[in-house]
């Protein structure tokens, strides 16, 4: 020690002094450090080494270090290793679909899990924002320059979560009037292709959706005592409209009515549904739009709980790729106005365009609200007939336990 005498002294007595009864009887001391017995060690079980020395400025290389691009940096490296952790999320789900193992309703709560674990982090993306407005146009004008051509159109791994989630290429809005995948190549484009031709999530939800309990004709048949019961209900409705007096507020009771009726007619229509199918106005089948309403409207019931909240966590993670999307735009716009963006896209009016119905996968689940009726319009089921709603289908031969779900 050196300087004050004061504190010299002060340190030497605290040095000396016996240590207390209370402290040496303190459970918060009573660990064991094990990392001094070896062993791998808090940064090289993180190759910390690699990540924090992934942040090369290129204001730096260029002789002019601009302090703000270290947070820009940083900030798409984050979304980059989050859009991994949700690949890694969403392949496992599909693998789950895939192999058959979702036939044993055990597995729907790991499925269930991990849809919400990508919710999560999704919502994490869209508030992530928020710190990298922090920096100003003109923050991010002294360093741009030093960015082109790289931009975020060039991100494989979004692109590769579109593909798999199932965003239609035939939707997609060109990226310069070109293929989306004209901007990747070799082994980058090759695994676009890939993701392409792999069973997107869209479509194995659809074929889940299909096998909803119920559906049966032979069974419970839901769907012909559904249409029964609307149309019964909107005849009844009918009847009630013109037992009254005539005025303006039957015409516009009569008119709502039609529109109703017309509603419904299209939803029974198979054919018409297979129109809006090939128009892209429609992503499930018809099949699977049914379970998915009978989902809705039964979500009380024990076996459609957890299939309900599944249906729920897809809407989740649609709303909040659009809510990114958005957040993107708006942040590009302040950022850099009507200028055209690094990789050479019109920027802000390309990025504009892609925040719409297109993009999102699961638009039916969304549109379900559309058909919405009185609850005693919904087919009544019976406990001591109708079993299939309170014994879920298990088989051992397909469930996979946490030690062999990956």
């Amino acid at each position: 020690m050196s300087g004050c005498p004061y504190f010299e002294k002060r340190y030497l007595l605290f040095k000396n002094k016996p240590p207390h009864p209370e402290e040496e009887n303190d459970a918060s001391q009573d660990g064991v450090n094990k990392a001094s017995k070896g062993g791998i060690m808090y940064g090289e079980y993180l190759q910390l080494d690699k990540v924090v020395t992934a942040q090369v400025l290129q204001s730096e290389v260029k002789g002019n270090k601009i302090h703000d691009e270290h947070l820009f940096i940083v900030t798409h490296q984050a979304y980059e290793l989050w859009f991994k952790q949700i690949l890694w999320e969403l392949d496992s789900v599909r693998e789950i679909f895939i192999s058959g193992h979702v036939r044993d309703e055990r597995n729907m709560l790991k499925v269930n899990t991990r849809i919400h674990r990508i919710v999560m982090i999704f919502r994490l993306l869209v508030d992530q924002f928020a710190v990298l407005e922090t920096m100003t146009a003109l923050d991010f004008f002294d360093f741009r320059e030093y960015l082109a051509p790289a931009s975020g159109f060039q991100s494989l791994q979004f692109r590769l979560l579109e593909n798999k989630i199932g965003v239609p290429d035939n939707l997609r809005v060109p990226y310069n009037r070109c293929h989306y995948r004209d901007n990747f190549k070799g082994h980058e484009n090759e695994l676009l292709i890939a993701t392409e031709q792999e069973p997107t999530l869209l479509k194995l939800v659809e074929e889940w959706l299909e096998r909803t309990p119920g559906l049966e004709e032979d069974g419970f048949n839901f769907w012909e005592r559904l249409e029964t019961n609307i149309f019964d209900g909107l005849q009844q409705e009918k009847d009630k409209i013109e037992e009254m007096q005539d005025s303006e507020d039957k015409n516009d009771l009569m008119e709502e009515l039609a529109k109703q009726k017309e509603l419904f007619t299209s939803l029974f229509d198979e054919k018409r549904h297979d129109h809006l199918l090939s128009k892209g106005e429609r992503r499930l089948s018809y099949k699977a739009l049914q379970g998915a309403l009978m989902i809705y409207f039964y979500r009380e019931e024990p076996r459609f709980q957890v299939p309900f909240q599944l249906l729920t966590s897809l809407m989740d993670i649609d709303t909040l790729m659009t809510k990114w999307r958005y957040n993107h735009v708006c942040m590009v716009h302040r950022m850099i106005g009507s200028k055209a963006g690094t990789g050479g896209s019109s920027g802000y009016h390309y990025l504009r365009s892609t925040v719409s119905d297109r993009y999102k996968v699961f638009v039916d689940l969304f549109n379900l609200a559309t058909f919405l009726v009185p609850r005693h319009w919904v087919p009544k089921l019976n406990p001591n007939v109708h079993t299939f709603l309170y014994t879920a289908e298990c088989c051992d031969s397909s469930y996979c336990s946490s030690e062999d779900s990956d």
